[in-house]
């Protein structure tokens, strides 16, 4: 299993971890830390020294009850941080759900979109069939980011988030996007209740039903401070916990936000995997690209 994006084709026969450059100054989690090019930039550089396989670049924060970006604001502070991580050797990602700054950043040599919206903005769906080898990352998420705790899903959240990517799914499919260009995300906190959440990974396993990769976001979601009382800084441990969960019920892509550490908790999971399977976990086998 593969997934193809502009510049790679990224391997998938071990789990991948992409690391998050937020440069927006109100982030749930690491809000201005990353915020001007150089800062950006060199976080980017330790995230893939840490061993990162994709950096994901985002430029307006999707917390719950955020307010939304002006277009001009969010291109002013992706593309010039953008223009300096293509030459930086990874697939880079940015996460938008605006066709102006999707065009852009896939312009100037960004490999993915990763939407939130799953490219239901009108003119999306344009782009990425305008450029025929981006990857795609689709999201479920119920309402929109000012409004989705406020009333979160109700019912079998499994089920629906599978109706919905499958019909996104069959929209690309039928524009004639390849299924290698795809890899699909439930969406963790975005309109769902802390139960829904731990739902969708503890059933898991119904989602890669659609047959395509998955991609889980759980790290320092509110979900585990739910669980756990620790505040968002606090997070490491659940967070890791969650992604290890994750990839053991299928998930071959996680997105993190403390890279060297996923990392180290991955290669454990590996090394039990490998001697499963009868052989000896090699040196190489870890989260390094």
């Amino acid at each position: 299993m593969y997934w193809q994006t502009s510049r790679f084709q990224i391997d998938l026969s071990r789990p991948r971890i992409m690391g998050i450059v937020n440069v927006t100054p109100d982030s749930f989690s690491d809000g201005g830390r990353h915020a001007d090019l150089s800062s950006a930039v060199r976080h980017a550089e330790r995230l893939l020294s840490d061993g990162a396989d994709i950096l994901d670049l985002g430029g307006e924060s999707t917390r719950p009850g955020s307010p939304a970006l002006p277009l001009d604001e969010e291109m002013r502070r992706v593309l010039p941080v953008l223009a300096e991580l293509v030459r930086l050797g990874a697939p880079v990602s940015v996460d938008t759900y605006k066709p102006e700054l999707m065009r852009a950043a896939l312009d100037l040599g960004a490999d993915i979109i990763n939407d939130i919206w799953a490219l239901r903005q009108p003119g999306a769906h344009e782009v990425v069939t305008a450029h025929p080898a981006c990857g795609i990352c689709l999201m479920h998420m119920h309402r929109d980011p000012q409004s989705m705790q406020v009333l979160p899903m109700s019912g079998d959240v499994v089920a629906q988030v599978s109706d919905f990517l499958r019909q996104e799914v069959d929209r690309l499919r039928a524009l004639g996007v390849a299924s290698e260009r795809l890899v699909l995300d439930a969406g963790i906190g975005f309109g769902k209740t802390v139960e829904q959440n731990f739902s969708l990974l503890a059933r898991q396993g119904e989602l890669l039903a659609l047959g395509l990769p998955w991609l889980a976001g759980w790290s320092r979601k509110s979900s585990l401070g739910a669980v756990t009382g620790l505040a968002v800084g606090d997070r490491l441990v659940p967070s890791t916990t969650a992604a290890v969960l994750a990839v053991d019920r299928g998930a071959r892509l996680v997105r993190v936000h403390d890279v060297k550490e996923t990392v180290a908790a991955l290669q454990v999971w590996q090394a039990v995997q490998q001697e499963t399977r009868g052989g000896t976990p090699s040196e190489k086998d870890g989260g390094s690209r």
